[in-house]
């Protein structure tokens, strides 16, 4: 089988850096697999007031489609709030992607305005569950941050994870954004080209910060190609069961690449 080449996006306050106990399992599988950091997250030198839409944030995603040659396609990763960026990729480089997959991520549809699923989840999460999670604004028009906690880290985010990864999360967390504001009053995402890139969703069972229900109303919202599941994940699939994560992506890989 040829080798696939995986694209990882991480998730809102994260970086390139959650990959690393999945990145040497792909590759010892005879896969390449480019973990990336958006803009203002992981070791990026942007800071977040620098960056005031979801398109400024996913740049470097788009940079790195736009590398990628015209007779190969990867396999696109979005995990939890990455999803949007995964999103806005396949908007913009549908050619350039074998299958998406939303890894227990936010998935957008292209019925609604694209801040419609961000929505229904802020409207289904009570304010107590975000612990000590702070929120903040910047830029004018404002824009909402926000910077997850220790409590947040360790008892909804990675419950299910080793303790050296709250650890780890702790120490390497920065401020990040949704970018609802930008998407209220964004276009949305299209059939012929969102639309149009074959999607897989892998539901975390146990995850307590995109619920396993809010999961399921976002793959019978938006239908996808294949349902996969990682059962006895937390939020952090790469962290909590990063062999049965592997063992899901190179199964996809296998089928769509």
């Amino acid at each position: 089988m040829p080798k696939a080449h995986f694209v990882a996006v991480h998730g809102v306050g994260h970086g390139a850096w959650v990959y690393y106990k999945l990145k040497p399992r792909i590759e010892a599988a005879g896969h390449r697999f480019t973990a990336l950091n958006l803009a203002a997250a992981g070791i990026s030198e942007k800071k977040l007031e620098e960056v005031q839409t979801l398109y400024e944030y996913t740049k470097p995603l788009l940079e790195v489609l736009a590398s990628i040659p015209e007779n190969e396609k990867v396999i696109l990763i979005g995990h939890s709030g990455g999803g949007m960026s995964a999103a806005v990729g396949m908007e913009n480089y549908p050619e350039k992607i074998a299958v998406a997959v939303f890894l227990n991520a936010i998935m957008p549809d292209s019925k609604n305005s694209p801040s419609y699923v961000l929505e229904q989840y802020s409207g289904k999460t009570p304010p107590d569950a975000w612990l000590d999670t702070q929120f903040s604004a910047y830029g004018d028009p404002p824009i909402t941050a926000l910077t997850v906690g220790p409590k947040f880290i360790s008892n909804s985010l990675y419950h299910l994870s080793p303790i050296e990864d709250h650890a780890l999360g702790a120490l390497l967390v920065r401020p990040g954004s949704l970018f609802i504001e930008d998407l209220l009053k964004a276009d949305k995402f299209t059939d012929e080209k969102y639309g149009s890139v074959p999607r897989v969703f892998v539901v975390a069972t146990e995850d307590k910060t995109i619920p396993v229900e809010f999961q399921r109303w976002m793959i019978e919202n938006n239908p996808v190609k294949e349902v996969k599941e990682i059962k006895g994940s937390d939020h952090m699939p790469m962290f909590s069961q990063p062999d049965e994560l592997c063992k899901c992506l190179v199964e996809i890989a296998e089928e769509y690449a």
